[in-house]
């Protein structure tokens, strides 16, 4: 039985995507609220006693200046990959809920690692197409992402497994004397403006497009107890900052940023450190470091991010990528284009704005500086 979640079977469907091991944050109403430029819809499939079994959250955007929609439904679906009745029902309800919005297409990138071919092979089988993700971070959803197995594990476990370099890091860091707090209401209004300058400083020196400091005030309100700020303080000063998620049975490292100075003094070790501490306190079983590229070559820009999270002996988990059901194919061919279109043009102009105001000669020193207390 497919249903629509309504006001009165929300907490419900909360509390059922909160105890599932793959219940995300993004399938959650409070992520929805946070899209105010989408509209949030759920349904979930029921089993012959009435229990909630299967769910299928998604976003849909009106496509500008045409009456169509697109449904996205991140990390979603939630319910036994292999459990083909429920999936073919949540397909069942999404295409009512597609004929409801016009929309042309839904997309999903669930959370369902690469090697789960019967999965896959069922998706196929209701019409959905499978597109592989490329190596670095085409799609929405990074599909390579670093996970750290803290079920049951002891903090001086988890510290001794670490590599040898990010256990001296995190060391570091407190020796030189930073200091990494986790944010409370009163010290939120003080942090986020720093961490919102710090998050645009790196914006400009590692090429991508930063948020502006509402969307994480607005994260922060919509997520409650779920969303953390951590800062780290080094001379009175905020010199990097991180945002994290805990939902279900995970913790997520969702945002980070770091100045151009004191890079040397490690602060990213110690904020990681912190927030694992947290996945551990709230008895979690996964601490999602998110995305690395796929690409382990060292000639890969994004190396050093890899080798960074690989310092905390996580596993690199690869998903099974994208899954598009496709409801209007001429109107999805149109405006896939578009859309590709904009993307590179918007992410082109940052680039050329972003090169204009770079730091260069500052940002190359820290390295510098880092490179040489890494190497002691």
């Amino acid at each position: 039985m497919i249903e629509t979640v309504t006001t009165a079977t929300l907490a419900e469907y909360e509390g059922f995507i909160k105890g599932h091991p793959k219940g995300h944050f993004l399938q959650s109403s409070k992520w929805g609220r946070l899209k105010d430029s989408w509209k949030w819809e759920a349904i979930v499939s029921r089993d012959g006693e009435g229990k909630i079994r299967g769910s299928l959250a998604v976003l849909i955007r009106k496509v500008p200046a045409a009456p169509y929609t697109l449904m996205y439904a991140g990390r979603g679906p939630v319910c036994d990959s292999h459990d083909k009745e429920t999936l073919a029902e949540l397909t069942q309800g999404a295409k009512e809920l597609a004929k409801k919005y016009h929309a042309y297409s839904l997309m999903m990138d669930p959370d369902i690692k690469s090697e789960d071919k019967e999965f896959i092979s069922i998706m196929k089988e209701l019409g959905y197409k499978h597109k592989e993700s490329g190596k670095n971070f085409e799609g929405v959803q990074p599909n390579y992402v670093f996970r750290l197995d803290v079920a049951g594990k002891s903090l001086d476990e988890l510290m001794a497994a670490f590599h040898q370099k990010t256990r001296y890091n995190i060391r570091l860091a407190g020796r030189k004397g930073v200091e990494v707090i986790c944010c409370n209401e009163e010290q939120v209004k003080e942090m986020l403006p720093h961490f919102a300058r710090i998050m645009e400083e790196t914006g400009q020196r590692d090429g991508f497009i930063t948020r502006p400091q509402s969307y994480f005030e607005k994260l922060l309100r919509e997520m409650g107890e779920d969303a953390r700020l951590y800062m780290a303080i080094y001379n009175d000063k905020p010199v990097a900052g991180t945002l994290a998620i805990h939902f279900g049975n995970k913790v997520w490292y969702l945002y980070g940023a770091s100045s151009n100075q004191y890079r040397n003094v490690m602060p990213n070790y110690l904020l990681q450190w912190n927030m694992i501490q947290w996945a551990v306190e709230e008895g979690c079983d996964i601490y999602d470091f998110r995305g690395v590229s796929g690409d382990l070559t060292p000639e890969n820009p994004l190396y050093g991010l890899y080798l960074f999270k690989k310092g905390f002996s996580g596993e690199l988990v690869e998903f099974c990528g994208e899954l598009e059901y496709i409801y209007k194919p001429v109107v999805n061919l149109a405006v896939g284009a578009g859309m590709k279109m904009v993307r590179t043009l918007r992410h082109a102009a940052y680039v050329r704005k972003t090169k204009k105001d770079k730091p260069q000669e500052n940002a190359k020193e820290t390295e510098k500086q880092e490179e040489k207390q890494e190497n002691k």
